[in-house]
């Protein structure tokens, strides 16, 4: 691909009109349903933060308009900011694991429902939303694989860990049903860090996790709006010029507000969304398939091959998004949101 090329130049290539025109449709409605997601997160932790103090309509705004000159200045001014942010996260996490320890309730553990477990698969793909930060990678690293692949590793393997013990201590401190329930709290649209002030009593673990979900939240929430914008000017056919990004920026973070603003409770049901169709589609089914036409239609040279097992792998793969989307379709009909209730 050519330099600073994207999902849109991708698709172009390798799928024609067609594909590029889903994956413009597809990608514009994942990012304006995560963006939505993460404005009406950070500004329901910035009302929790700072309680009476403001309302949340201006949560809202004030989150969006603190983050959104860091995206405008650019890949190494985010760089620069994720290194406070990951300072942040490291010591509230650290904290938040040392104080709420002794409230876990082993018993809580051994409760398991497998039956409900495929309903959790649209969020592992919101998980991978980050995949979005590839093509601005590539160009940011100068196409060095081997230091792509690494920070893939080392980017998703730190995560991976942070989240296991994570859900180790949500689960064993809060009920899953009930008054003051993680049921509950997804039921009224909250996260996790909620039924934690009233099952522990203790102000400090809140506080702790509301600092943790706020670091966490926010620094997808900023890589995220970068890659938007890098999305927006390969397929726009724009350069990153200031007045160029000044509108660009506008074109991310309006829309989302307006719509945050309008439905403040729509946290949960966005995510629910991005991940059961438009992560699933764009992340999950095009890249097999645009893989499979690079090197069974184009016939790309063997030495550009990333992904090992043929045509059989990339079948396997094609063949669980497909499950996966069908699974979400039954999940909307059922409105059973299991997974969602763990997120942050």
């Amino acid at each position: 691909m050519p330099k600073d090329a994207n999902y849109i130049t991708m698709s172009r290539v390798l799928l024609g009109r067609g594909g590029q025109f889903v994956v413009w449709i597809v990608y514009l409605f994942l990012f304006v349903t995560v963006m939505i997601a993460h404005i009406a997160g950070g500004g329901d932790i910035l009302v929790q933060i700072f309680g009476d103090w403001i309302p949340h309509w201006a949560a809202k705004i004030v989150y969006v308009a603190v983050f959104m000159p860091l995206v405008y200045l650019g890949a190494r001014t985010v760089d620069r900011f994720n290194l406070f942010l990951m300072a942040g996260l490291i010591i509230s996490y650290l904290l938040f694991v040392f104080v709420a320890l002794p409230h876990v309730d082993i018993k809580l553990l051994e409760r398991r429902e497998w039956s409900k477990a495929w309903f959790a698969l649209p969020v592992l793909f919101t998980a991978f939303t980050f995949q979005v930060i590839i093509p601005t990678l590539m160009s940011y690293m100068e196409r060095d694989i081997k230091k792509v692949r690494l920070a893939f590793f080392i980017g998703t393997s730190i995560p991976l860990f942070v989240y296991l013990v994570w859900q180790f201590l949500i689960l064993g401190i809060v009920l899953p049903e009930g008054p003051g329930s993680l049921q509950e709290a997804a039921q009224h649209g909250n996260n996790a860090v909620m039924p934690l002030k009233a099952i522990t009593k203790n102000p400090y673990l809140f506080g702790i996790g509301k600092a943790f979900a706020f670091f966490t939240l926010t620094a997808s929430y900023i890589a995220l709006s970068l890659a938007f914008l890098d999305f927006l000017a390969d397929g726009l056919k724009v350069s990153k010029t200031s007045a160029h990004k000044l509108w660009l920026c506008a074109l991310i973070f309006a829309p989302p507000t307006l719509i945050a603003l309008t439905y403040p409770h729509i946290f949960l049901t966005a995510l629910g969304y991005a991940g059961g169709f438009s992560c699933a589609i764009l992340f999950g089914l095009l890249p097999p398939v645009m893989t499979w036409v690079g090197r069974h239609v184009y016939h790309y040279h063997d030495d550009t091959r990333q992904l090992f097992g043929g045509k059989y792998f990339l079948t396997v793969l094609i063949l669980f998004v497909v499950c996966e989307l069908i699974i979400e379709i039954a999940d909307q009909f059922t409105a059973s949101h299991v997974g969602l209730y763990l997120w942050p």
